[in-house]
This record gives C-alpha cells, structure tokens and sequence, in this order.
C-alpha cells in the first residue's frame, strides 16, 4: 500500500511537470500572427496581440499548495520555476525562489487554510500575488536588470489573478484535488 501512495503522488508531480512542458511549448512556438496587430500602419500599442499572457503556472501551484501539499512537493516546484528562468531568460533561480518561499509559506499555514471558502481564500491569494510580483521588480530594479514596463508586469499580474478561479476549478472537478476536510485520512491512515 505505500508503493501505492508513492506512485501517486510520482504521478501528481509528473502531472504538474507535463502541464509547464506542453506551456513551455506553447510559449516558446512562434505564435505571432504577421504583419502589424494593431492593423493601422504606423501605430503601435498594447493590442490583445501584445498583451502579456497571465502566468498559468503560477495560479496552478498556489491552487495545488492549498489544497493538497503534500502531491506537490518544494523541490519539484523549485525545479519547475528554475528550469522556466533558464528557457525565459530571466535571471536564474530569482523567480523560482520567490515562488518557492511562497509556497512553503502557503503549506505551512495548512491546517488554516483548509478551513477558509473559496472566496477567502482568493482575497488571500490576490495580495500575496501582487507581493511576489512586486518583490520581483524590486529586486530587478536593485540590480539594475532591465525590466518589461510597469504595465506589462501589472497586466500579467491581473491576468494570473482573473484566472485563478478557473484553475481552482480545473483542480477540483478535472483532476478531484480538493481540500481535505479535518481528519479526513489518507490509504496508510495518516492525517491529511
């Protein structure tokens, strides 16, 4: 039975890890449509063709930390983040590091968090999201890395934020990771 329990929880990490391959695919393809997106020669601007898209990943492991921890553990989602700096360009191991402080500080208010409804559980996630989003510029901007405008940062943090609902939702009805309620087991009896 623990071979089972440990097969299970390969399989939920392998899962997450497939979902950031088949993005990283998705974000590396050259999608770009030709020609100007705006359509009007000579202008440019932010277009739905410009916009920066929201972090799926991002919203996926918040949404993962919370309700099962123990399916996602902190060296798969270091690995993850750490790997995506590399193939996006960004300074290696900055982002990945603060998503990972986030989530271990996320897993350690569990036994908390299992009880909040969704709703609460959203204003949570919003501030904290903007903190990492912040914590990121700032740090960029200490080390004078040059950064994408203000606006592009704050439009992907708006668009990871508006899609956090439809992960949650993803999680629960998709793949049957819900919160465990108080008590609640798992197969070796040990408390969730």
């Amino acid at each position: 039975m623990a071979e089972r329990s440990l097969s299970g929880r390969v399989w939920f990490a392998a899962l997450f890890l497939g979902f950031g391959l088949v993005l990283w695919l998705f974000r590396l393809m050259p999608l770009q449509g030709l020609g100007d997106p705006t359509g009007i020669p000579g202008e440019t601007g932010l277009t739905l063709a410009t916009w920066p898209s929201p972090d799926i990943m991002l919203a996926l492991t918040l949404a993962w930390v919370i309700r099962r921890p123990d399916l996602l553990p902190a060296p798969v989602i270091a690995l993850y983040f750490f790997l995506e700096d590399i193939l996006m360009m960004r300074p290696p191991g900055l982002w990945a590091l603060i998503v990972l402080g986030m989530t271990e500080f996320l897993r350690r208010r569990n036994a908390t968090l299992r009880g909040l409804t969704f709703w609460m559980e959203y204003a949570l996630i919003v501030p904290l999201a903007l903190g990492m989003f912040v914590l990121n510029r700032m740090v960029l901007a200490i080390v004078m890395v040059p950064q994408v405008p203000l606006a592009l940062s704050l439009a992907q943090f708006v668009g990871t934020v508006a899609l956090y609902p439809a992960t949650v939702a993803c999680l629960h009805y998709a793949m049957g990771l819900r919160k465990p309620a108080t008590g609640e087991v798992d197969e070796l009896g040990q408390k969730l």
